[in-house]
């Protein structure tokens, strides 16, 4: 079952910010000056922080104050979902020893 939330935790970013851009291309092409390449490399790579910062620039003509704490948190979900994701799958790395290693045999007196 933690694999169907860490698939749906992945997805759901990319998946909100690409409905976004289909219903409201207006508020992606505002947030990133008219520009697809910024867009698109935000939801490959920062989803959450490309969802988040589409959101808030919306606002007041951009980010301010309060602002930026919401985008130091979009960033750092998005550093624990790959470090995560990471961690998990470091069983996975070749060369790697990890806990399931046997240890050591005791040394002779």
């Amino acid at each position: 079952m933690p694999c169907l939330f860490a698939m749906v935790a992945g997805i759901f970013p990319r998946l909100g910010t690409l409905l976004l851009w289909l219903a409201r291309p207006a508020m992606v092409n505002t947030a990133f000056g008219g520009s697809w390449l910024w867009p698109i490399l935000g939801i490959i790579f920062l989803p959450f922080t490309t969802l988040m910062y589409i959101i808030l620039m919306q606002g007041v003509g951009g980010l301010t104050g309060w602002d930026w704490l919401w985008i130091v948190m979009a960033v750092m979900i998005d550093v624990m979902h790959y470090s995560s994701t990471a961690y998990s799958n470091r069983n996975q790395i070749p060369g790697y020893k990890g806990a399931s290693s046997t240890p050591p045999p005791p040394a002779a007196p």
